[in-house]
């Protein structure tokens, strides 16, 4: 059962092991929202998201015989680090079965944290039997990630750091994937101030949680897969989900686009790097979904654990939809000159050219003609029609490509 007592008693035995993490006011995004917001900065969390704190809670709660035989856990990424930190840090040996499609960068981060990591399955519903597997044959404890009362607990205890940074706050968003995090902060919040509302935002491409709301029962849906992976959990937990209803005010979605135009937001605005799901609590503010007005707001960025390749991708991505990169494909005669005189055209244009093909040989010219590709940095999207205007009218067939 998930009390305040039990919240308060995770406080104490996580201090000397988690940060107190910044809760920092942002005037971009106050802005943007209408409403002042303050990010809650768990990405900046020991290793690098909130799931330390369930993880810690939990091994901290076994018995000396239960932490002899070790644990073992199921997951795609964050709670496989929270796991492996806590148990390490405990002196207790712990197994970490992730799907084999895991991204490297958690893989690697899992096993320099201590525990021992089994690649298994192609999602983590593969993943998790593994684990089940495991815990028969060896007698390990098995650490759920999101539906285990002293896991919640440990994540409540951001609940109370919340109301101690921003004792007149007026509402608290963060992420739902399996519940763990929200139905903690929700039972802290209500039992301490009630008067303040708690928001949930699911990634619509695996709502589970809304679904699950509105059949007034734990439901599974089919995911299509999300950038916010961190949240694309199938079904949520049964103590979550009575928590959630009891609790939570609203659930919201959000849309992979809509994701991942926060995440670089966050990152080009107030040089945060955040993950999908951590991203996703500030979508529906940043879109006027929430019925919200002048309201002081805590954000929960529940991680950062977001993979260099992959963020290079939502970047260029971002920069193609604003209108700051295109790739144009023109042709000219091939003769000496006429390459510089393109060049010399974008540079009075003020177009930034970050690399150039030249193509002598290519089945969309005819001899005696060059392709030329280059990729410009842009201003913005009337910045491009521009460039492509003045090549059209200076004779420059155009191509442009994103």
């Amino acid at each position: 059962m998930v009390t305040i007592e039990g919240i308060r008693r995770a406080r104490e035995t996580l201090k000397p092991v988690v940060r107190y993490t910044p809760l920092d006011y942002s005037t971009t995004f106050s802005e943007l929202a209408g409403n002042p917001l303050y990010l809650k900065l768990e990405n900046l969390q020991k290793t690098g998201s909130f799931k330390v704190r369930g993880a810690y809670n939990k091994i901290a709660s076994l018995s000396p015989e239960e932490k002899a035989r070790g644990v073992v856990a199921a997951s795609a990424g964050n709670h496989a680090q929270g796991v492996a930190f806590s148990s390490t840090k405990a002196g207790i040996p712990s197994m970490i079965v992730m799907p084999e499609g895991a991204p490297l960068s958690k893989v690697q981060a899992t096993k320099k944290y201590g525990a021992q990591v089994i690649l298994h399955g192609q999602s983590f519903d593969e993943a998790l039997e593994k684990a089940f597997e495991l815990q028969k044959e060896t007698g390990a404890t098995f650490l759920h990630p999101f539906d285990d009362s002293h896991v919640i607990e440990g994540q409540g205890t951001l609940g109370l750091e919340v109301l101690e940074q921003l004792p007149d706050v007026d509402a608290i968003i963060c992420p739902v994937g399996g519940g763990g995090l929200i139905a903690g902060i929700a039972a802290c919040v209500k039992a301490i101030a009630p008067h303040v509302k708690v928001y949930g935002v699911e990634a619509a491409a695996c709502a589970s949680m809304t679904a699950s709301l509105n059949k007034k029962r734990p439901m599974s849906v089919a995911s299509t897969g999300t950038i916010a992976d961190g949240i694309a959990v199938k079904k949520p937990g049964s103590i979550t989900y009575e928590l959630v209803e009891k609790y939570v005010d609203d659930v919201f979605l959000a849309e992979d686009i809509e994701i991942s135009r926060t995440m670089l937001y966050l990152l080009e605005r107030s040089k945060l790097l955040v993950e999908g799901s951590g991203a996703s609590a500030l979508v529906p503010l940043l879109y006027r979904r929430m019925p919200l007005k002048d309201k002081k707001i805590a954000v929960i960025l529940s991680g950062g654990n977001v993979d260099v390749t992959f963020m290079s991708r939502i970047i260029e991505h971002g920069l193609i939809e604003s209108g700051r990169y295109v790739r144009i494909i023109t042709t000219v005669q091939d003769k000496p000159g006429n390459l510089n005189r393109l060049l010399a055209l974008l540079a009075e244009e003020r177009a930034n050219i970050i690399s150039i093909h030249h193509h002598r040989i290519s089945p969309r010219i005819v001899p005696g003609q060059a392709e030329v590709e280059v990729e410009l940095e842009t201003n913005d999207r009337m910045h491009i029609e521009r460039i492509t205007e003045r090549l059209i009218r200076e004779g420059y067939p155009v191509d442009e490509r994103m």
